[in-house]
């Protein structure tokens, strides 16, 4: 099985978090072939060259070739990337999993802040943009947690 590892991944810190979750996936799947863009150094070795044609024919190549994409959704909006990657899998008809671990979406049932979401720029919660969530729920979920996502690939694997 092939699966698609869509993430950020510009900062170091979200250059760690997309390999340590990798690395957890191919220790508890070694069977399952992982495609993590950051690892592609002939298109993301920042110290080298890579036009747009480049980045986007070989990405789209290993979405295409998936049979699963994993995405995380987690940053100030969903990454433009990322983005595109839910758009090619779900064109395609390819199940994807997505992982949004805001911590301000916490709190839905706490009545200051329902009430908040009247007063001009107080929202407590973080905002998505729903038609990537859509595309993504059209294939599959979202999960809130590394581990609800886990346990999801681990569903999806054993059918």
């Amino acid at each position: 099985m092939h699966l698609y590892f869509a993430a950020p991944m510009f900062a170091k810190s979200e250059l760690l978090y997309n390999a340590s979750v990798v690395q957890k996936i191919r220790k508890a799947h070694p069977e399952v072939t992982i495609y993590l863009p950051q690892e592609n150094a002939a298109i993301n070795d920042k110290q080298s060259y890579a036009d747009s044609q480049m980045i986007a024919l070989a990405d789209t190549e290993k979405v295409l070739e998936s049979q699963l994409v994993i995405a995380i959704l987690d940053g100030l909006s969903i990454d433009p990337g990322v983005a595109s990657e839910i758009g090619v899998a779900y064109a395609k008809d390819i199940p994807i999993l997505g992982l949004y671990t805001d911590t301000r979406q916490q709190g839905a049932t706490n009545s200051k802040k329902v009430e908040a979401l009247h007063e001009t720029a107080e929202n407590q919660f973080h905002y998505v943009n729903l038609y990537t969530i859509g595309l993504i729920k059209a294939r599959g979920d979202v999960f809130d947690s590394e581990a609800g996502l886990l346990q999801a690939l681990e569903d999806y694997l054993a059918k």
